[in-house]
């Protein structure tokens, strides 16, 4: 499980809205800022945030969700240029904070110059926003596989899986693990999933979130 954060999600839409939900399921502080007053008193009412009225890209909204005591700010909504701006303001008023930054297309080495981290969410939901807000040992490694998921796993000690076999474990219909432990050579039935190890997972994405709490708890 990674380590508490405080984090402002810019957008309130599905993937800001979807992203909170999880991240706060994990324990995390969270404060969403959201220019729709009627998406503001809906997310509001699901109790998973703190939820800010107004534009992201303003310094005072971003000073009004303390952004300086932020550990992690990800611009989530559905414009690229916003969630860039509003990473790029929040990295000049509090030098250190995490930028997380959706965008609108796979060619991510055009904005790895602003920001920490880009999401293209349409290829595995708002579960790779939150991969990367938590900097977590989940990465989603393939882009050309249209809706399936191919995914990098670092699995977690006391996870349900961990230490077992795969022939021993249930995995979901829908799932193919693919590589042994860091990628040495192909998974087998008698491949241990031993703790700190990564492998490599193609799944369908309405299992995902099961296969993630088989490896990681």
């Amino acid at each position: 499980m990674a380590s508490h954060r405080n984090v402002i999600i810019a957008g309130g839409g599905r993937v800001g809205f979807q992203t909170a939900i999880t991240l706060d399921d994990r324990g995390h502080d969270l404060t969403i800022i959201e220019r729709d007053p009627d998406r503001c008193d809906s997310i509001a009412d699901e109790y998973v945030a703190t939820v800010i009225q107004g534009d992201a890209s303003n310094p005072d909204i971003l000073e009004q969700a303390d952004v300086e005591s932020a550990d992690v700010i990800a611009g989530l909504t559905g414009e690229p240029g916003l969630n860039l701006a509003v990473c790029m303001e929040a990295a000049a008023m509090a030098p250190g904070i995490r930028t997380v930054a959706r965008i609108d297309s796979r060619r991510r080495e055009a904005y790895g110059r602003f920001v920490d981290e880009t999401v293209f969410p349409e290829d595995a939901g708002a579960r790779v926003a939150v991969n990367e807000i938590e900097g977590s040992d989940v990465r989603s490694i393939s882009d050309v596989t249209g809706d399936l998921d191919i995914l990098e796993i670092r699995v977690d000690e006391g996870a349900p899986a961990a230490n077992k076999e795969l022939r021993a474990v249930r995995f979901p219909a829908g799932t193919l693990v693919i590589s042994d432990d860091d990628g040495n050579r192909v998974a087998r039935p008698d491949t241990t999933l031993t703790p700190g190890r990564h492998y490599v997972i193609a799944v369908d994405p309405d299992v995902a979130d099961e296969v993630l709490n088989l490896l990681r708890g």
